[in-house]
């Protein structure tokens, strides 16, 4: 029998590799790097929580999400890297783990989650989120700008900024 779970991979390096090359099945990135970015995983943020299948006492990750910090918006986490092993897609898998993810962000007292999104926004939309306007997470707030097409123009994006009012 199948069992899942999510958990924060900085209390679960052995899933470092695996993690990796999940991530880079879908956006393929040097594996030094990626492992760089997962070993900074912390328990204030950045997070990369994974989403292990566990099936006859051996487990695997299958998923991955990210969240990290908006300094100009404190109150807030911003998810990233969201992903599903192409073998698990269509079981609902996806939602469980950004159902996970947004506890894990209310967990550390943060009220909203933000996200962009190329393709992905109907998926996103079917779980609260709604279009928003770009934010940063590096600091600067971008949000200050009323027109979203001068936005576009000054940062240009195929991107879809999402947000949610986490309850």
């Amino acid at each position: 029998m199948e069992r899942f779970e999510v958990i924060p991979i900085h209390r679960n390096k052995h899933f470092i590799k695996q993690c990796c090359a999940v991530i880079n099945s879908e956006w393929p990135r040097s594996e030094m790097a990626r492992l760089h970015s997962l070993e900074g995983s912390c328990d204030t943020l950045p997070t990369s929580l994974v989403l292990v299948k566990e099936e006859d006492n051996f487990k695997t990750v299958i998923g991955h999400a990210k969240i990290t910090p908006i300094p100009s918006i404190p109150d807030s986490g911003f998810i990233e890297t969201v992903v599903i092993d192409n073998h698990h897609r269509g079981q609902g898998l996806g939602k469980y783990l950004m159902h996970k993810t947004e506890e894990y962000i209310k967990t550390l007292g943060l009220n909203v989650a933000y996200l962009s999104t190329i393709d992905k926004q109907e998926f996103y939309s079917k779980l609260g989120y709604t279009q928003c306007q770009p934010i940063s997470i590096y600091g600067g707030r971008l949000s200050g700008f009323n027109n979203l097409k001068m936005v576009s123009t000054i940062v240009p994006s195929r991107k879809t900024f999402m947000k949610k009012q986490l309850a």
